[in-house]
């Protein structure tokens, strides 16, 4: 496979780990061990830290579902961008917000250097919007 398909392969596998349930094996092979979020909110921007991140938000969304909207591939260094989106109940408190129990969606861009086959570092912005209120 072309390291272009690999690339975004890897990406799409990777905004599809916060799709409810988390196939946490996935979340595994997918992150390297030395994984950074240079974007980590105040938590850890470790793979540990970023697998605690997944879970609060998934907490918050119990039935989220997340879809890659575009990809950018740059083969040349490994770094993909890709814009994506999320739908789910707001259930919990998240990111300072909630729970309204009303849909609501996540919109973000994440920029993620791949390394081998796993996420070794990404950068990413979010909004989160109310479907019955506008951007929380």
């Amino acid at each position: 496979m072309p390291d272009r398909e690999r690339l975004e392969r890897i990406v799409r596998d990777w905004i599809a780990l916060w799709n409810v349930p988390v196939d946490w094996d996935a979340f595994d092979r997918l992150h390297a061990d030395d994984f950074v979020d240079e974007a980590a909110a105040g938590r850890s921007p470790t793979k540990q830290g970023f697998a605690d991140g997944l879970r609060a938000m998934v907490r918050a969304f119990p039935d989220l579902r997340a879809r890659v909207e575009d990809v950018v591939v740059d083969d040349r260094t490994g770094r993909v961008a890709v814009r994506w989106s999320a739908t789910g109940t707001n259930a919990g408190r998240y990111l300072g917000a909630g729970p309204t129990h009303r849909a609501t969606t996540i919109t973000g861009i994440e920029i993620v250097e791949v390394a081998g086959d796993r996420v070794a570092r990404r950068w990413g912005e979010w909004d989160i919007t109310d479907h019955t209120r506008g951007a929380v």
